[in-house]
């Protein structure tokens, strides 16, 4: 599931995803009245106009791009295109704040924490350690906690709550393929889909078919695919941008904790 970690954090989660939906769904209907408003005002066009020359005519029947991409693609695959692209942007804006040094490996932490220990204030560091969100505070607070038992079930505390924290990291991130892999099924979907009208309309035609019927159905299977890998190219590329970059700050994470609580190894061999 996604919602893991703080309160704090899933609220801030669910506010972005929601607002993703909600510009999606309002720039649909959006869509579709301006779609209407710009049929109507052709129809009340030729209205006015009805003695126009041929030539005039077929200019003012000209349909416009938003119109036409309208036409070919119809609401539902506008719809489903632009809660893909509207989730995508969310999910990458979520991940770029939870993947930020300052979130899962800030220095601060780091250099509070080791003069703590230098000063053998270690409740204080533990404390410390817990009241941090981040990925070095939860993963020390494991370490500190459990050192009493010896200094290698300090580590492998540490190590399950690592291995615990970078599973949610990846859950998050893995949202993002997700859809990089969705929108180009969802393209061809459309693809077929449009073809499949357009052989329709030749078989039922009996001769020759309308060519702007036909022409729309091509549109629909060609739009389609262009969308779906518009949106996956750019989710491809971010998700395995920010995937290495975890792995690196989750790899710096474990340098540092292990750095840090080295300290306490000959000691624990000496008290055994």
């Amino acid at each position: 599931m996604i919602w893991l970690g703080n309160k704090r954090e899933n609220a801030r989660w669910l506010a972005v995803v929601a607002m993703a939906f909600g510009m999606a769904l309002v720039a649909s209907f959006g869509v579709a009245w301006l779609d209407l408003a710009t049929v109507a005002w052709g129809q009340d066009e030729a209205a006015a106009a009805p003695a126009a020359p041929a030539a005039a005519e077929t200019g003012g029947n000209r349909v416009n791009l938003l119109q036409w991409l309208y036409q070919a693609l119809g609401i539902t695959y506008i719809l489903v295109f632009m809660i893909l692209s509207f989730t995508l942007g969310a999910f990458f804006v979520m991940n770029f704040l939870s993947s930020r040094r300052g979130t899962i490996c800030p220095p601060q932490l780091a250099e509070q924490f080791e003069q703590q220990l230098d000063a053998k204030q270690y409740q204080e560091a533990y404390e410390t350690a817990k009241a941090d969100e981040s990925f070095l505070g939860q993963v020390l607070a494991a370490g500190m906690a459990r050192l009493q038992s010896g200094y290698a079930k300090s580590l492998e505390a540490m190590q399950e709550v690592g291995e615990d924290e970078a599973m949610k990291l990846e859950h998050r991130l893995s949202y993002m393929d997700l859809i990089a892999r969705i929108a180009p099924m969802v393209g061809l979907f459309g693809t077929v889909d449009g073809m499949i009208r357009a052989f329709q309309k030749i078989s039922e035609s009996g001769g020759t078919p309308d060519p702007t019927r036909l022409a729309m159905d091509i549109a629909t299977a060609l739009v389609t695919t262009l969308l779906g890998l518009a949106i996956a190219i750019p989710a491809m590329v971010a998700f395995t941008v920010l995937r290495n970059h975890v792995h690196r700050l989750v790899l710096e994470v474990g340098m540092t904790a292990q750095e840090l609580m080295n300290r306490f190894e000959n000691v624990s061999t000496e008290k055994k």
